[in-house]
């Protein structure tokens, strides 16, 4: 039995615990939040170096007995795309961490509720992502909704009420059609086996037997829920919301992990589970990932909002994922996982970035920038490198994970990866113009005439009241703009990681691989 998962699973737990008992010393609790977040990177690091991708599809496992009666046990253990988005969790909290350090909290809210809560979020998370019990991952699919709704309700802007409860609401509706889906499973193992079974490992050989329209049935009880989760179109509708109003340590987790619980889990459950009804309805997934490419794309130029924009920009980078996922490719499906990671960098830190902007402007609305970049220019670069990576230029971490989703998609889809490729084009067209209209130009918007002297005024960089990155928020982009530079031009070792569990996939889908067919 390995305890590295058990130690990533209870050590952020252990660490909300002990900060929020520390409400009434918001430094005090800062620290200790992060000192738990450091200590959970290492641990991952560590179980990166402890799995070996040519070994056993499941790694660092550990079971224990739970209810017996249902056959539920406590049981974890990580392939390689699990792996890689645990290790994705414990990169990004001390970071959020750090992006929130000096964040202006709503009046009565304290900095100790704030960081036990991000902490309670990576618990929940990592357990999602580690559970090899099919009950165990429900379970830890619903208990990951209470912190982010709290972090919303609790910490998130003026709407943050309404954007928590809908938030909630559309989860819980799609966990309760899971719910249904996950009680089908377990009758189908006690009619074959004679006694129930949640064991992920041994349903994938009870249910890929099932008769067509029983795995359909099934396959869309999952399906619903994580194309809720990814979110997929039309089922988005709670994101932007939610991006907009969460606060912006809890946007980064929510748009760069918790919204991959849903591709992930089309992969990890979907695919092997019900491999007949996955090729049965791979037409119409499809269909939905190219419309989210193409809708998402058009809705972020038309935003105003900034958080608004990221949360679009993210809709349409989801169906590039699932595009990749759906056309069963060993090339396809590596990047639509290496695209997993690489948008949780990007993404996470267009928000902060986008957060960095906000708090000096006190506006998250583009009207209200122009000309930033003059007074913050260490900020306008790497806004601009956020961008750059957000719409996947070469040399960037994205490009890679867009060009391996597109080009291992031709073969199979090609009408879908041409559709698709056209949100290269709107990424482009998005990203620019909301750069432009933030940082170019002559300083303008009411967010920041007043620091030059009011409309019409001189321009005095050292008289300016905005003031550029300072060495904490330096501190908090430079591992992501590091991540970004060397995903761009190396991404081999997490591929190494990823490739050998998409091929077990595939494998267990029963399809034909394109690429597998041209190597022989």
């Amino acid at each position: 039995m390995s305890w590295t998962l058990i130690a990533l699973l209870l050590l952020p737990l252990a660490g909300s615990l002990v900060v929020a008992f520390l409400r009434g010393n918001d430094r005090t609790a800062k620290l200790v939040a992060l000192a738990f977040a450091l200590a959970e990177l290492v641990i991952a690091v560590l179980a990166w170096v402890a799995y070996d991708p040519a070994g056993d599809r499941l790694q660092l496992t550990s079971s224990v007995e739970w209810i017996p009666a249902f056959g539920i046990h406590l049981s974890f253990g990580v392939d390689g795309i699990a792996l890689v988005m645990i290790a994705l969790i414990a990169f990004l909290v001390p970071v959020v961490i750090g992006g929130s350090w000096a964040d202006k909290l709503p009046e009565g809210r304290s900095a100790g509720g704030f960081f036990a809560l991000l902490l309670a979020m990576e618990t929940g998370m990592v357990g999602v992502f580690a559970a090899t019990d099919v009950f165990v991952f429900y379970v830890f699919f619903e208990a990951v909704l209470v912190p982010m709704y709290f972090l919303i309700g609790r910490f998130g802007g003026p709407n943050r009420q309404y954007a928590a409860m809908k938030f909630f609401l559309y989860s819980l509706l799609g966990g309760l059609v899971m719910l249904a889906s996950v009680i089908g499973v377990y009758v189908a193992a006690r009619d074959k086996l004679g006694s129930g079974t949640f064991d992920w490992a041994t349903l994938v050989t009870v249910t890929k037997d099932l008769p067509l329209s029983t795995q359909i049935w099934l396959f869309l009880g999952f399906f619903i829920a994580f194309a809720i989760k990814a979110p997929l179109v039309p089922l988005h509708t709670w994101l932007p919301d939610a991006g907009a109003e969460a606060p912006v340590g809890a946007g980064v987790l929510l748009v760069g992990i918790l919204d991959k619980i849903g591709t992930f889990g089309f992969l990890r459950y979907c695919l092997p589970l019900f491999p007949l009804a996955s090729q049965e309805l791979a037409p119409l997934v499809l269909v939905l990932a190219v419309a989210g490419v193409l809708y998402g794309s058009l809705l972020a130029v038309g935003q105003t909002d900034m958080k608004r924009f990221v949360a679009y920009t993210s809709i349409a980078h989801f169906g590039f994922i699932a595009l990749g996922i759906f056309a069963f490719s060993s090339q396809a499906g590596a990047g639509a996982v290496l695209y997993m990671v690489n948008h949780g960098i990007s993404t996470g830190m267009l928000f902060l970035v986008v957060g960095m902007v906000m708090a000096r402007g006190g506006s998250r609305l583009i009207q209200d920038y122009g000309g930033m970049a003059k007074l913050t220019p260490v900020l306008g670069g790497l806004f601009f490198v956020a961008g750059l990576s957000s719409l996947a230029l070469p040399g960037t971490n994205s490009f890679v994970s867009e060009f391996l989703v597109l080009i291992g998609s031709f073969p199979n889809q090609p009408v879908f990866t041409v559709l698709a490729a056209i949100g290269m084009v709107l990424a482009a067209l998005y990203i620019l113009w909301l750069y432009q209209r933030v940082f170019q130009g002559p300083v303008r918007g009411t967010a920041l005439v007043d620091a030059v002297g009011g409309p019409g005024a001189a321009l005095d960089p050292e008289r300016a009241s905005v003031p550029d990155l300072n060495k904490r928020e330096l501190a908090v982009l430079a591992p992501l703009v590091a991540l970004i530079l060397v995903l761009g031009f190396y991404p081999q070792p997490v591929l190494d990681v990823i490739t050998p569990s998409v091929g077990a996939t595939l494998s267990e889908v029963g399809v034909t691989d394109p690429v597998a067919q041209e190597g022989k």
